[in-house]
């Protein structure tokens, strides 16, 4: 039998198949949790950076209009996503609650 089919040669798989290490429900809460935190003080982050800056440009100390805005809106934008995503992770929740086991 010709090893060429169309022109494809057959390809070899390797005899083993590496697979990430298992981790602990417990490592898996830890991470998911300090993800979640860093997450959020990112938003935060943002939201003290665009309240400094408005508060600034309100006292006469900013200059650049143009930077304010685009932190404003920045702050806007992070803020609208996190609430998205925790709708989204609220109506997966309850669709997991209404499954029959």
């Amino acid at each position: 039998m010709n090893p060429l089919v169309n022109g494809i040669s057959q390809t070899t798989f390797p005899k083993t198949i590496q697979t990430k290490p298992e981790i602990s429900p417990g490592e898996a809460q830890s991470k998911f949790a300090d993800t979640l935190k860093s997450a959020i003080e990112g938003v935060n982050n943002t939201q003290i950076t665009s309240d400094k800056m408005t508060q600034a440009l309100a006292n006469g100390q900013a200059e650049d209009l143009h930077n304010v805005m685009i932190t404003a809106q920045k702050a806007s934008v992070t803020l609208e996503t996190s609430v998205q995503i925790q709708r989204k992770v609220i109506d997966a929740y309850n669709e997991i609650m209404r499954m029959q086991i």
